[in-house]
């Protein structure tokens, strides 16, 4: 006879209490391990948690388990290397197994837009969910990061209330992400705010435990009611949105007016009240956050009967998706009015540089316009060139700047990756058949252009 314990007896004497202040460092499930699941799993075994990611993907679970992040993300293949050596982190795709042996449970599915309509799909978000509460063994936190709209915490509670196993202690509150595409590592392992979204005492000093590190930097906490926290992420989405369809729509009364929008732009960002990020007049916001958020948001604004917020969201829309129309129109000037049979050079195919995103992208959506009007359109990305060719296989792709622009008669600048803004534009021209450029992001300096013998235009810079 033994006077010690087995891991298994002590489990059931001792089951883990991971609201209690003196219990050991809580374990971690991630249940999603795309672009926000598998950057949250890294960073909080980074924090020093053992993690485990879930996705119901085989071949996704695979390849994070052999060190390969599967988008481009800048720092986390090393990080991700680095956390699998360390034996904090690992990936499976036993739900059962993963939820059974974590304490808290971050659920960082996706949420895209219905086929139907504007509204977001939870299906994901209702089948984690689910998922957790069926498999639960012992007291446990659900924490929604996924973006939903406001409302859907609470059904989700009524839900867990109907499915846990009885004797079990749950707590579901909202810890909202705000991850920005090419900076996601630092916006996770350093956030500028924590929000804890319907959080009690107990579960607000759980979470606070988790991210010890970045409150002990001086991330500033927001600890507020449940539908508040599932708003901030939308909210902020959409204050963005309307900041870049605002210098969008400016940048229409600058070409009126014979003025430059760009150095308008610089001038209102001198005032600290606007501040000069966001307002770059161009081609307009894509990829899978804002679009479909905003557009959520005027959903759900709607459904509640927030009628002016539905209606400022539907024109910030509609300004955004205009400019797309606008930088076509840019080139069929360019072209003398038709691009049949014209050789168009397109740099940049994902939605902003720092990333491999073609979703929802206005440059490859420009680009794929100008396919279907007759023109022989050739992409160029330094990291989403395989991502594009996988959504759009019918347009032309080269493999650098050059190739892209040679013997063109338009060359479009629709991603601001600094290979494009740091281009020798002497050389670039001595390779188009026609050295136009349009500069659909407003970041190339055009005198430099010019000077180099290109035609120059761009959206709201007529004076340039």
């Amino acid at each position: 006879m033994t006077d010690h314990l087995s891991d298994l007896d002590v489990a059931e004497l001792f089951p883990r209490t991971p609201f209690s202040p003196d219990a050991p460092t809580p374990r971690i499930s991630v249940l999603g391990t795309g672009y926000l699941g598998a950057t949250h799993a890294v960073a909080m075994a980074q924090l020093g948690m053992e993690v485990v990611g879930v996705d119901t993907d085989p071949h996704k679970v695979a390849a994070l388990a052999a060190g390969k992040v599967p988008f481009f993300e800048p720092g986390l293949d090393e990080l991700l290397e680095e956390q699998l050596a360390s034996g904090r982190l690992r990936f499976t795709t036993d739900v059962a197994e993963a939820v059974g042996w974590a304490d808290v449970h971050f659920v960082c599915v996706g949420t895209p837009q219905t086929k139907t309509s504007h509204a977001a799909d939870l299906r994901f978000v209702e089948a984690a969910t689910t998922a957790i509460a069926e498999n639960l063994t012992h007291d446990a936190l659900i924490v929604g990061k996924s973006t939903v709209p406001v409302g859907t915490g609470a059904r989700l509670r009524e839900l867990v209330a109907r499915t846990q196993p009885a004797g079990v202690r749950t707590e579901l509150v909202w810890n909202p992400e705000f991850l920005r595409e090419g900076k996601a590592v630092q916006d996770t392992l350093h956030p500028d705010r924590i929000v804890m979204g319907g959080t009690t005492p107990e579960s607000e000093a759980l979470l606070r435990r988790v991210y010890a590190g970045p409150i002990a930097e001086g991330s500033p906490v927001v600890v507020c009611d449940l539908p508040t926290a599932e708003l901030v992420k939308v909210s902020a989405n959409a204050f963005l949105a309307t900041k870049i369809s605002f210098i969008n729509a400016i940048a229409s009364v600058c070409e009126a007016a014979d003025a430059d929008v760009t150095v308008l732009a610089d001038a209102l960002g001198h005032d600290t009240r606007i501040g000069r990020q966001f307002l770059d007049a161009g081609l307009g916001f894509g990829g899978g956050c804002l679009p479909k958020d905003i557009r959520a948001l005027m959903h759900r604004a709607n459904e509640l009967g927030a009628h002016q917020a539905s209606s400022l969201l539907q024109q910030v829309d509609e300004i955004n998706m205009g400019q797309r129309a606008r930088v076509i129109e840019l080139a069929l000037d360019a072209c003398e009015g038709s691009v049949l049979n014209r050789r168009v050079g397109v740099l940049g195919a994902a939605f902003k540089p720092h990333t491999d995103d073609v979703r929802d992208s206005p440059a490859l959506n420009v680009a794929a316009a100008l396919h279907l009007r007759g023109a022989q359109v050739t992409v160029y990305d330094p990291q989403a060139g395989d991502t594009a060719r996988a959504s759009f296989p019918t347009l032309g792709y080269a493999t650098d700047v050059e190739e892209a622009v040679e013997g063109a008669d338009v060359v479009l600048v629709l991603t601001e990756w600094d290979e494009f803004l740091d281009a020798e534009p002497a050389r670039l021209a001595s390779l188009t058949r026609r050295p136009h450029v349009i500069d659909a992001r407003g970041r190339l300096d055009a005198r430099r252009w010019t000077d180099a013998g290109w035609s120059f235009a761009g959206l709201g810079r007529t004076a340039a």
